[in-house]
């Protein structure tokens, strides 16, 4: 794994994820929405988007979190990565995902946030992710499609096959530096 795509619902657990497999495996950490948003919540027109997504894709390795399949950059990302891994959580786990993170962090930048863009509550973010599976999801269904015989898919359905998966590869990591 040198180029990693995480994926799914917002409130899933992709963005903790994400971060913990970057620590693991030596590979920088970058958040799709960091590159996304503009300080007070501004969103960036998709050509500015797709440059800095473009910038960072062309590193040797990267852990990249988010979606944003249907900006250009979603097709430069897919044909890059080597792994996608998908978060494919039931709705109830990640609307409790973003309530618990709101209460949390309300009024605090997250780390993998923009500058000036401070957790809120947002009912259109709440009615985003109540509607993922239904609206979402079969987007990502079709962008899996897209991926070729030697890239990775990997599915986890709760969060304990992600915290799994992670120990498998803490426990990979740590051999491959014993040797």
């Amino acid at each position: 794994m040198h180029r990693v795509l995480v994926m799914g619902s917002s409130g899933s657990g992709k963005s903790t994820f994400a971060r913990r497999l970057s620590e693991i495996a030596g590979i920088p950490f970058v958040s799709l929405d960091a590159l996304y948003w503009k300080p007070g919540w501004v969103p960036s027109d998709n050509t500015e988007f797709g440059q800095r997504v473009a910038e960072v894709v062309r590193q040797p390795q990267w852990v990249i979190d988010g979606n944003y399949t249907s900006s250009g950059a979603g097709e430069l990302r897919r044909e890059i990565s080597d792994t996608v891994i998908w978060f494919d959580l039931p709705r109830r786990n990640c609307m409790l995902g973003i309530m618990r993170r709101i209460a949390g962090s309300y009024g605090k930048v997250r780390p993998e946030m923009a500058e000036g863009c401070p957790e809120r509550i947002d009912f259109e973010f709440f009615r985003y992710v109540w509607t993922y599976r239904q609206r979402q999801r079969p987007k990502l269904l079709v962008y899996f499609q897209g991926l070729r015989a030697d890239q990775s898919l990997v599915c986890f359905t709760d969060r304990t096959q992600a915290d799994d998966y992670l120990k498998k590869i803490a426990i990979k990591q740590n051999r491959a530096s014993i040797h």
